[in-house]
């Protein structure tokens, strides 16, 4: 048994694809085929199921495939160790960010953290929650910028930041004229909301707490992949939606004349780094949860000071 011929079978449970898998590995689907066999041959049980498409792991495989993670995982750290002994940051970081997120917290940092740490390969990505925790159990990231807490004790979450949450009411909304609005003022029916998938959507409907009637009732339903969307729409057609502090950081005078806060206890989110708890590259993990930190503006909460509202 080899690290090899782990990274392989690793590699095929995550792609469930011979040929995709031997891609990634940059070896030939043959070799990759031919490694795989002689492992299960070694170890007497057959790790795969070929028959199936996509390929899908036995219930051993399921199980050694598991632990094989953990190995790899360790013989990882052994690198890292070798690089904390230089006291360089140096390495590739993969970051999966989710799009509430990203387009309002990357620009705050990138330009830094490039800077500062020129050996870092950085890659980034946008996608949902869900989809950030699923690649990183397999291994396909190493660290999440998520909304936390997840719950699942699989993770480890380092926390850099909490953020309100804000109304953006439009002129014609009955909400307009108030200057602060209370968890109780939110309604279901004229709430512009993200599409299905988004953590912060089912924050947002954690708020106001519909019931399936108002939802069977609802005359007209708009859902957007985008809070900028959302904003347009409040803008053009009225209704409210809710946004994220960071999102509104750099508004317009009029952008401002729509924004409410609410009333203690305020509804916060908490933003934070997770990483498995088996992760390595622990100190390009700290850089990067330094930079965020040292970015942020002033005025965002860095200590829990509100509710902080679940996205389960």
């Amino acid at each position: 048994m080899t690290l090899i011929q782990l990274d392989y079978i690793i590699a095929v449970d995550n792609f469930r694809h011979f040929a995709k898998a031997a891609d990634a590995c940059f070896v030939t689907q043959p070799t990759l085929s031919m490694q795989i066999q002689k492992l299960e041959d070694q170890l007497g049980v057959i790790l795969f199921d070929r028959s199936k498409h996509p390929v899908v792991p036995t219930d051993i495989g399921e199980r050694i495939i598991a632990q094989a993670r953990v190995i790899a995982n360790e013989s990882k750290r052994i690198y890292e160790l070798i690089e904390e002994e230089k006291d360089e940051v140096t390495g590739e970081l993969t970051i999966g960010v989710i799009p509430t997120l990203s387009p309002y917290l990357l620009p705050l940092f990138i330009n830094d953290f490039i800077t500062k740490y020129p050996k870092v390969q950085l890659t980034i990505q946008e996608m949902v929650t869900e989809e950030v925790l699923q690649k990183m159990n397999n291994d396909l990231l190493d660290v999440g910028i998520i909304v936390t807490p997840t719950g699942d004790s699989a993770f480890k979450e380092i926390p850099i930041f909490y953020e309100e949450f804000m109304g953006y009411v439009g002129h014609r909304h009955p909400l307009y004229d108030k200057k602060a609005l209370s968890i109780g003022d939110v309604g279901y029916n004229d709430l512009w909301l993200l599409n299905e998938g988004h953590c912060f959507r089912n924050q947002v409907l954690n708020i106001c707490h519909p019931d399936p009637l108002q939802e069977k009732n609802k005359k007209f339903k708009y859902e957007s992949g985008s809070l900028e969307a959302l904003k347009r729409i409040v803008d053009q057609h009225g209704g409210m939606t809710l946004l994220p502090e960071l999102a509104t950081l750099d508004f317009d005078t009029k952008g401002k004349q729509k924004l409410r806060p609410f009333t203690d206890p305020k509804p916060i989110r908490e933003v934070s780094l997770v990483v498995k708890r088996s992760f390595v590259k622990r100190k390009l993990v700290e850089a990067l949860h330094e930079s965020i930190s040292n970015s942020l503006p002033a005025g965002l909460n860095s200590e829990k000071n509100g509710k902080v509202i679940s996205w389960k």
